[in-house]
């Protein structure tokens, strides 16, 4: 399976991304202007992927991300809604998280099979509003849980380190979190792998800062059109945008792609979605799983044909598809 760099580094054969990112050092100033620091940012991220490492500087890469993080939630872009809210004066965006607040973090035994034991950790408050979300209770409420500050996230960590094969980023959805995640991983020094496990719909900004940072892309890609993606998660422009996110992240790291099957939903999502994946990034790029795993929550009530699990046919129909495009398959 293509997911060499992931297995190289829980081998111990090569470092986390953020630790390499670390040892890149280089000057500028919180004060600065986004502008500058995303010019410092970009000539630094051009000569890291010519392998060559600054080694002349009072700060690092990875405090440059943050700060970067940290300015755009003045104005958040951190995904692709652009609500523009002062998160750090308060203002709510779509997403309802202003300060990041924790729902729960274990280790998790129920991720794919070379994931697990994953640290999980599970951020209240999503960008998307999917009517059958299994985990609304945390999506759905950015108030639930608790902030808990940088430095006990980082002794949480530490202290899971020795049992877990990675730290697994969630929600929820992580990405209004960037910036606090930045800020554990500046002060983290335990060489572990970090995975992104996100439903895609963050900008290119976000992307840019992941870059370089992520080992594994964790990546959902549920819609093959934008229809049913506004009716079921109210997020429009879906297919431009995961799309456009998968074929960034792969070129970044590792990528694994979870597919949850629908109800009713092969031949409009199921299929289209295996088809962008092998035409615009390909099979030697991508591990996919299949999911089979939907149930009826929240308000699947709402939408015909959603209040039911979906048949073994609907998820054969879509496994073998994809097992005949060429693609390796967790089972």
């Amino acid at each position: 399976m293509p997911l060499t760099n992931y297995e190289k580094i829980i081998s111990g054969k090569k470092a986390p991304n953020f630790i390499r990112i670390k040892q890149f050092y280089l000057d500028f100033e919180e004060h600065m202007d986004i502008t500058q620091l995303w010019e410092i940012h970009n000539d630094a991220m051009a000569k890291l992927e010519a392998h060559v490492i600054e080694k002349n500087g009072r700060k690092n890469l990875l405090q440059l991300k943050r700060c970067i993080a940290e300015k755009i939630i003045e104005s958040c872009t951190l995904c692709e809604r652009n609500c523009n809210a002062n998160r750090k004066e308060g203002e709510k965006g779509f997403c309802g998280v202003i300060e990041p607040r924790i729902f729960s973090e274990f280790l998790h035994f129920g991720e794919e099979p070379v994931l697990v034991p994953s640290h999980t950790i599970f951020f209240a408050g999503c960008n998307f509003r999917c009517i059958f979300c299994q985990n609304w209770d945390i999506s759905q409420n950015p108030d639930n849980g608790e902030y808990i500050p940088v430095e006990d996230t980082c002794a949480i960590i530490k202290s899971r380190s020795s049992a877990s094969l990675n730290v697994n980023w969630v929600g929820g959805e992580p990405t209004p979190n960037l910036p606090y995640i930045l800020s554990v991983l500046c002060k983290l020094d335990v060489q572990i792998p970090q995975i992104w496990n996100s439903n895609m719909y963050m900008s290119t900004t976000t992307m840019k800062l992941l870059d370089g940072v992520a080992d594994l892309y964790l990546a959902d890609f549920k819609y093959g059109n934008n229809v049913c993606a506004k009716r079921l998660s109210s997020a429009p422009d879906y297919v431009e945008v995961v799309l456009r996110n998968h074929k960034i992240a792969s070129t970044q790291c590792d990528l694994l792609v979870r597919h949850l099957v629908l109800p009713g939903h092969v031949e409009c999502c199921s299929i289209p979605v295996i088809d962008m994946l092998y035409e615009h990034i390909g099979t030697e790029k991508v591990v996919l799983n299949i999911m089979d795993q939907y149930r009826p929550e929240y308000q699947a009530y709402r939408e015909k044909g959603m209040n039911r699990r979906i048949t073994t046919k609907e998820y054969l129909t879509v496994l073998n598809y994809a097992k005949e495009k060429g693609f390796s398959c967790i089972i």
